[in-house]
């Protein structure tokens, strides 16, 4: 995956949770609880980046969620209708995330984890499906990588060196 490096500290980022686990670990004298968070920012704006924070109690697993997520930042190329530029299947282990162009007035398809990425990137205009694993830090991860790897027409036209009419035709 590519790492865009941005500074998360000149944007305004807005965070979601997309989901609080409890975990177990099984010790000697007990068990020992621990909270694993899943958060997502964003500055709907083009910007987004996802993490995942440990901790005994809740308020501190979210703080280093959102610490995770921003040191995790890539930027997302959106078109005139803030949409995406092209179709694209993110994948990340086994799951699957298809992700597809849409009209101005569609708004965002998606299921809950992949819709909290889009939401918080900025996109208005797209349609999803998830497929495979219905994990949730891998539905996450996928749609993060997918959106990660999108390319503008402008991009592509200067790798092959071309004009950008002669690419859209």
């Amino acid at each position: 995956m590519r790492r865009n490096l941005i500074d998360a500290n000149s944007l305004e980022l807005e965070e979601q949770v997309v989901t609080i686990r409890r975990v177990t670990k099984v010790v000697k004298g007990g068990r020992n609880f621990r909270f694993a968070a899943l958060v997502v920012v964003g500055d709907k704006n083009g910007h987004v980046g996802a993490g995942v924070g440990k901790a005994t109690e809740i308020p501190d697993a979210i703080r280093k969620g959102i610490q995770d997520a921003k040191k995790n930042l890539i930027k997302v190329p959106l078109d005139e209708n803030s949409s995406i530029p092209h179709d694209f299947l993110g994948k990340f282990g086994s799951a699957q995330v298809l992700l597809k162009r849409a009209s101005e007035g569609t708004g965002v398809i998606a299921g809950g984890p992949a819709r909290a990425v889009l939401e918080l990137a900025g996109v208005k205009n797209i349609r999803t499906k998830s497929l495979g694993s219905n994990n949730k830090n891998n539905v996450v991860a996928a749609t993060v990588k997918g959106l990660a790897s999108l390319v503008t027409p402008e991009q592509v036209a200067a790798k092959r060196g071309k004009s950008v009419s002669e690419i859209l035709d």
